[in-house]
């Protein structure tokens, strides 16, 4: 019997890093391609996923007292489902072994238990006074890595 080969295209490789801070308006274009709101913060720390050179997705940490706070992630709508959102925030935690806070809508909970955040920890002043002026219209919680 003949083998024949998979009828499947193979999947271009992707690529996790950090974005040097000279390349952030690589990170802004891409958020304007997918019609995101979504905008770089001088001082964020970005990590990318790319494919063939082009990102796909990005993450934001900002420093703050103690630790960093997790200010976006987001994966193009094409590539969504396909475990990016996570390595990339694999990538990004396994660099910060501080603590890593974040703030997100219930439904999503689960995605950023999985990757060891954890409901309950206290957050910095400036976290804590952000999170409740957000609360005022939006429903969030509040989670913490290592």
């Amino acid at each position: 019997m003949a083998h024949r080969p998979a009828a499947s295209i193979p999947m271009t490789p992707l690529h996790y890093r950090p974005l040097p801070p000279l390349l952030r308006p690589l990170v802004d274009k891409f958020y304007r391609s997918q019609r995101s709101p979504m905008r770089s913060q001088a001082g964020d720390e970005i990590w990318v996923a790319e494919q063939v050179g082009e990102i796909v997705a990005a993450l934001s940490l900002r420093a703050v007292a103690g630790g960093q706070w997790l200010t976006g992630l987001f994966v193009a709508t094409a590539l969504r489902r396909q475990g990016l959102a996570a390595t990339l925030l694999d990538h990004a935690l396994a660099q910060h072994p501080e603590a890593i806070w974040l703030f997100c809508h219930p439904d999503l909970q689960s995605f950023y238990q999985r990757h060891g955040f954890e409901a309950g920890h206290p957050l910095p002043a400036e976290l804590a006074e952000r999170l409740a002026r957000y609360q005022r219209s939006k429903s969030l919680l509040s989670l913490r890595a290592h």
